[in-house]
């Protein structure tokens, strides 16, 4: 007997390749930390905070994002955040992330670079030991502040970077283009980092032509927007960029008004190389299982493009080759028995 689509997807193995690990800060765990260290939310109990997270756009998301991180404040806090990240999705059974993390907002708040760097990285080092998920570690700017201050970042990062393998861009698009930093990403591939950036989540397909074009990116986050221009869609299937899409977000943050219009059937079928990821889940709604779920349960994915999303996550990782080799050959064999 055949496994059911729902059956297959859990079964997988798969990788994440859009996770911002502040927005993996679940309510219970926020409530925790602000004990912890004595900070006192404007929330009165765990229910309000899960209330709280019902947002109308993007901003409004990230006001409550950068409030929910002020409970990070020690080594021990990013530590404690990014190892129940990889106990949860060790459950979805995840073996490769690649986990973004912003610097600038931590910095803004007095946290030095290296306290945060090595409260993550220690957990990510644990869990590749204890749960053989592998990763790479993405240094985010955010694109609401200025050029200056991403500058001033990298600076920072400059003595750690043979610990952070690429560079990314995240927070609001509206009003804020890739090209703004377009010096900054030449700057990143000079020192020799990997490029991803969010376009075309909020922001026009002219700002994932600036992210191909300007920025030289290796890949996309989000490019949902990409679908309104087919000759965006070419230059993408031409390039092979792989574009990091995350459905609940999505429904989310209103990108699309109902799952059931969500496009990401329409992107496999133009040949774009789309790939399935969480995001924010503690705020989203759901780890990487969860939305290949919503996809399923909506009916909006079948056994063929399942299989394509999960190949295609493993092509678009920064992992090794070999490793790349075996897990596509541990999904074949899945998809022929199952």
């Amino acid at each position: 007997m055949k496994a059911s689509l729902t059956e297959l997807a859990v079964q997988a193995p798969k990788v994440e390749l859009h996770l911002h690990i502040e927005g993996s800060l679940e309510p219970e765990q926020m409530f925790e930390l602000a004990a912890r260290n004595g900070i006192k939310l404007p929330y009165a109990d765990i229910e309000a905070v899960k209330q709280a997270y019902q947002f109308g756009n993007l901003q409004e998301f990230l006001d409550l994002y950068y409030q929910g991180m002020s409970v990070l404040q020690t080594e021990q806090d990013f530590y404690d955040l990014t190892f129940a990240y990889l106990k949860r999705i060790q459950a979805d059974n995840v073996v490769h992330t690649e986990v973004m993390f912003d610097p600038q907002a931590h910095l803004e708040r007095g946290i030095a670079f290296d306290t945060v760097l090595n409260g993550i990285e220690r957990a990510l080092q644990q869990g590749e030991r204890e749960f053989g998920i592998s990763y790479r570690l993405i240094m985010s700017f955010l694109r609401h502040l200025s050029e200056e201050s991403a500058f001033e970042t990298l600076a920072l990062a400059e003595p750690y970077l043979d610990r952070i393998h690429a560079a990314g861009l995240d927070s609001g698009e509206k009003g804020h283009p890739p090209e703004k930093f377009e010096r900054v990403f030449a700057r990143c591939r000079e020192l020799g980092l990997k490029i991803t950036v969010h376009a075309g989540e909020e922001g026009p397909p002219e700002y994932v032509w600036q992210a191909i074009d300007r920025l030289k990116v290796d890949r996309v986050d989000h490019g949902n927007r990409a679908m309104e221009d087919p000759a965006l869609v070419r230059a993408l299937v031409d390039r092979g960029y792989t574009l990091t899409v995350c459905p609940l977000s999505n429904l989310k943050l209103r990108v699309v008004e109902d799952m059931s219009q969500h496009p990401i059937a329409s992107m496999l079928e133009a040949g774009l190389k789309a790939t399935i990821n969480s995001d924010d889940p503690a705020y989203f709604g759901g780890y990487v299982n969860d939305n290949f779920r919503a996809l399923i349960d909506h009916q909006l994915i079948d056994r063929d493009q399942l299989y394509s999303l999960l190949v295609n996550s493993f092509d678009g990782a920064w992992m090794a080759d070999s490793a790349r080799a075996g897990y596509w050959a541990k999904l074949d064999e899945l998809f022929a028995r199952g």
